[in-house]
Parts: structure tokens; C-alpha cells; sequence
């Protein structure tokens, strides 16, 4: 009898073993793609991160630090992410495999988790420059982001639709946000042009210590653009020495997924997501714009069945 026990045990440790290890290689893993560090991609994701991390049972995740939306929606495609920040042009452009914007092939794969909040394509120039229409930036030096990003591609559209283009400023340097304050504060370029949500860091902290114009980008100019582009306004105040609206544009930002991430944990992140909002604002200020209600207007891609599930649930969805 106490052989039998014995085999008995041996069997129950080998099953709990066996189930451990089983569990284990089931851990889920969310990579989340964001952006530069000095953006607004990038604290949400690490907020994002922690949220996933705690409400996620098994699941281990990673904050990855990237050239933003072009990038990540490569890298999601080919499966080096499950969740991804990205600005709806690009989402769009990687949909139809727009080889200019960056994507060899369409991006099939890719699918919405939801519309989060607008980014806004905030120019700024040092004061002495005299800029404070896009046009007056014709033979001034500028940085438009980092090669092929999400910004250099609304840098792009905007200079097209004002009927510019790059070869009329006297210089265009390529880089990410963060550096291309530094260069403005040494005075090794005159303005930047950056796509992100009002209250950008790196733009805050340049009107600290520089004289600074928030450059108008007419509504005449957005409008003949198009979707997914809408004209919007600066407000007034929202960087120091900035007395009034600034008219600019708009472009939704879209938390992305691919297909191949399961229902149950897309379901799982977008429910997470909206339930944890505050913690979010903590992060950034742009966040006070995510809503669930608003989530799903205007997206260029398909809702993975995770995030439909939950608009459903809530009623967003019929």
C-alpha cells in the first residue's frame, strides 16, 4: 500500500510539475511599442505597462522605446509586439501598403483596439525668427522628425498642402523631438514641426528657458488635406507665452494590435485601458481625452474581436 502511495504522490508531483511548466510557457508577453522617450507615446505606454501587468494574470510586459508609428507598425506586423501607439495616417498608409510612408507590403494583419486622442501638429519656432504662419517658415531652418516617422509624414502633408516643401527652408534637420529642442536652444536650427498631444514635454520645457512662437497652420490648409485630418486649435495657454488659439491639425492616434493576438487578452487591454483612465492622465495630460464612446469613429482598419467584444459589452457597439 504505501508502494502505491508512493507511485500515487510521484504521479501528483510530476502533474503539478508538468502543469507548472505548461502554465508557465502560457505566460502572456505584451510587448507595447511607443515612441521617443521625450513624446507622449512613451509615458503611456509605461502606464499602460503597469496597468497590463497587474490586471493581466500571467502576463509579463515590456515598454519598447521607438521612431513612433511607422516603426511600430512594422514591427507589430511582423510579430516583434502585440500592442502599438500609431498616428491614423500611418495606420492608414500601412493598410494600403503605401511604400512612400514607409510599408513594403499592405499590413492585412493589423487590427484597432481603439481611437485614444488626437494628436495636434504643433510648430514652434524661436521668437526671433518672425515665423508665425507656416508659409513665413520658407527659408528657415526646421526640424521635422525622425526620418519616415509619423511626424515627418505629417510634416510632409502639411508643406504639400501649403504648397512648400522642404527644398524651400534653408535647412532640414531629421530628429526626434527631444533633440530637436537642444538644437533650437543652441541655435542651430530656428523651429521644429512635431505631431503629438497638446502639452508636449520637450515643448513646455523650451518655453521655459526660450522665447517661443506657436506657429498657425490655417484651416484652409487642413481642409484640403482631408482624412484624416481636421482642423483644430492650440488653446491658448497651453505653452508658455502662447496668448491665443492657434489654429493647426488635428490626427486621431490609434492603439493598435495585430490578429494574432488572442481575444481574450485584446479584450482584456482595451477593457483595462478604459477602466484605468486616471491612472493614465497621471502619466500624460493627453490622456484626458480617451473615451470609450468616441473610440471607435473614423478607424482605417478593422476592431480586432477582443476590442469589439468589449464595445459591445458596454453598449458603444450594437
Amino acid at each position: 500500500m504505501s508502494k502505491i502511495r508512493t507511485i500515487l504522490a510521484g504521479s501528483l508531483v510530476s502533474v503539478a510539475a508538468l502543469a507548472t511548466a505548461t502554465n508557465a510557457a502560457r505566460a502572456e508577453f505584451i510587448n507595447i511599442l511607443t515612441g521617443g522617450t521625450s513624446g507622449v507615446y512613451y509615458p503611456l505606454g509605461v502606464a499602460l505597462s503597469e496597468i497590463y501587468a497587474k490586471g493581466i494574470e500571467g502576463s509579463r510586459t515590456q515598454v519598447q522605446a521607438t521612431k513612433a508609428s511607422v516603426e511600430n507598425l512594422n514591427l507589430l506586423a511582423s510579430g516583434k509586439g502585440e500592442v502599438a501607439f500609431a498616428l491614423g495616417d500611418s495606420v492608414q498608409s500601412a493598410w494600403a501598403g503605401d511604400t512612400e510612408a514607409g510599408f513594403k507590403a499592405p499590413l492585412t494583419n493589423l487590427r484597432a483596439i481603439g481611437g485614444i486622442y488626437n494628436n495636434y501638429v504643433q510648430v514652434v519656432a524661436e521668437a526671433a525668427a518672425g515665423v508665425t504662419t507656416i508659409t513665413d517658415l520658407k527659408g528657415k531652418s526646421i526640424s521635422v522628425g525622425a526620418p519616415a516617422s509619423g511626424t515627418e509624414l505629417n510634416a510632409r502633408a502639411i508643406f504639400k498642402a501649403a504648397e512648400m516643401s522642404y527644398e524651400d527652408m534653408s535647412k532640414v534637420e531629421y530628429l526626434p523631438f527631444g533633440e530637436s529642442a537642444e538644437l533650437i536652444k543652441n541655435r542651430q536650427i530656428q523651429s521644429t514641426l512635431s505631431s503629438a498631444g497638446l502639452g508636449a514635454a520637450f515643448i513646455k520645457d523650451l518655453a521655459t528657458t526660450h522665447e517661443i512662437t506657436v506657429v498657425a497652420v490655417p484651416a484652409e490648409i487642413v481642409n484640403s488635406i482631408g482624412a484624416p485630418y481636421v482642423a483644430d486649435v492650440i488653446p491658448a495657454g497651453t505653452y508658455k507665452g502662447q496668448d491665443a488659439d492657434v489654429p493647426t491639425a488635428a490626427i486621431t492616434n490609434i492603439l493598435v494590435t495585430s490578429e494574432k493576438v488572442s481575444e481574450e487578452t485584446v479584450y482584456q487591454m482595451t477593457k483595462l485601458m478604459f477602466e484605468n483612465v486616471e491612472a493614465l492622465k497621471s502619466a500624460h495630460s493627453a490622456a484626458a481625452a480617451i473615451d470609450a464612446t468616441k473610440a471607435v469613429n473614423s478607424l482605417p482598419i478593422p476592431l480586432h474581436p477582443g476590442a469589439e467584444k468589449y464595445y459591445r459589452e458596454i453598449g458603444v457597439l450594437k
